[in-house]
């Protein structure tokens, strides 16, 4: 599996590839996903092919916060990352002038769970840097988004919102090959709405985009397993096997050693009918 990213192509022969989560603030849901420096350079070493950062927090509830405190959060910790790996980093932002510093800094992919919406810049943005974009769904904004997670037909009007989103960014001179669409699995659903795009990812945009899906440890696990988010790894394990399987090409973790070691295991299987060929031979 491939991605073209600004200047180079990154490669994996896992069966996706592992971006692993990194908060730079005191704000995410999961305690451990906060650290900046250290806690990126952690699962850089425990073998994620990218890492997330973002310090403008989206979980239920949060509050947006202004473009220099972001920067302020997000920035110095690119730039120390640089310092000591090459590991390809996306940022989580929806401003496209913090986009740029970041790009400028190092940065090479974009992850705006706006899907381009909030800021008129950041599709021609993107589009002149030539780099990967993940446009996500969700349904108001993180202060509102679970007081309304009523649908009409949950699937049919997440995939057309990803397809109209992905239509814009084309539109705007992004690469077809440099989108990426993501469900928002918790972003203003329920439990019955995210087990209905887990189950039916594959069918996303008819398969037209490489579709990311971020699951660690959510509310959705917690409510299938009935535990709290520190214990529900073997859950979000559970969900990203099922989603790679029916078509996901990146997982966005918190556990990326745990995660990376269940990949290797799912290719071995997936590869078995190879060693069967070559003991034929």
């Amino acid at each position: 599996m491939i991605l073209k990213l600004h200047n180079r192509t990154i490669k994996t022969s896992k069966p996706a590839f592992v971006m692993g989560i990194v908060n730079a603030n005191n704000d995410s849901f999961w305690e451990n996903s906060r650290g900046g420096v250290d806690r990126a350079l952690q699962l850089i070493d425990e073998g994620a092919d990218i890492i997330d950062i973002g310090s403008e927090s989206t979980r239920p509830g949060a509050k947006y916060i202004d473009e220099q405190t972001e920067m302020s959060l997000l920035i110095p910790v690119i730039q120390e990352i640089r310092k000591h790996s090459s590991c390809p980093i996306s940022v989580d932002t929806r401003k496209a002038s913090v986009m740029k510093v970041a790009f400028e800094n190092g940065a090479d992919i974009l992850n705006d769970v706006s899907a381009l919406e909030d800021d008129i810049n950041m599709g021609p943005f993107a589009a002149s840097v030539n780099i990967p974009v993940i446009l996500m769904h969700k349904k108001g904004n993180p202060v509102i988004m679970q007081k309304d997670t009523t649908y009409q037909n949950v699937f049919s009007e997440v995939n057309n919102y990803l397809l109209s989103r992905a239509e814009k960014a084309i539109s705007l001179g992004i690469k077809k090959e440099n989108i990426i669409i993501d469900p928002g699995i918790g972003f203003g659903k329920n439990l019955e709405s995210n087990l209905i795009l887990i189950k039916r990812i594959g069918e996303l945009c008819n398969g037209q985009y490489k579709i990311l899906m971020a699951l660690s440890r959510k509310t959705c696990i917690g409510e299938l397993t009935d535990k709290k988010v520190e214990d529900r790894l073997s859950g979000t394990l559970c969900a990203d096997i099922y989603s790679v399987l029916h078509g996901a090409s990146i997982i966005r973790v918190h556990d990326v050693a745990e995660t990376v070691d269940t990949m290797k295991v799912l290719e071995g299987i997936l590869n078995a009918w190879i060693w069967n060929f070559i003991k034929d031979l």
